[in-house]
């Protein structure tokens, strides 16, 4: 039996079970932090200001996604709601695989799938609180 696991980011997980080139079962999972940041992009004064932009006026590098999610280029805009910018932070400094990443580090795998408004002076803070450091 083979088990192949992707995972892009923190928003999508897939699963194939499969065994002599047959796939057995496949779950394709979303994750619920995405679904939040995506409800609440909106409640984010900064965050409407970029939506009236691309719904008024030529915005070259922020768009909303066929999945109603607002961009910047390819990256996810994450609202200044609910904690959810320090839940990204702690989730990826944090995180088994990530290994308690220092600030370079950090920002650069945070800086593949996200972004937000002085995502790097928030990293920097986040890390310099960290007493396991």
């Amino acid at each position: 039996m083979v088990m192949v696991v992707q995972a892009l980011a923190i928003q999508f997980v897939r699963l194939d079970l499969s065994e002599r080139s047959q796939v057995l079962a496949c779950v394709v999972s979303q994750s619920s932090l995405f679904d939040r940041i995506r409800e609440r992009q909106f409640d984010d004064p900064h965050l409407l200001v970029l939506k009236d932009k691309v719904l008024h006026v030529d915005a070259r590098d922020v768009t909303i996604s066929d999945d109603e999610v607002l961009r910047m280029q390819v990256l996810v805009c994450v609202p200044n709601i609910d904690g959810l910018r320090e839940l990204i932070l702690e989730e990826t400094h944090s995180s088994l695989y990530s290994i308690h990443l220092a600030t370079v580090k950090m920002y650069q795998d945070l800086r593949q799938h996200d972004w937000w408004r002085r995502m790097k002076k928030d990293i920097v803070g986040f890390v310099t609180r960290c007493l396991n450091f």
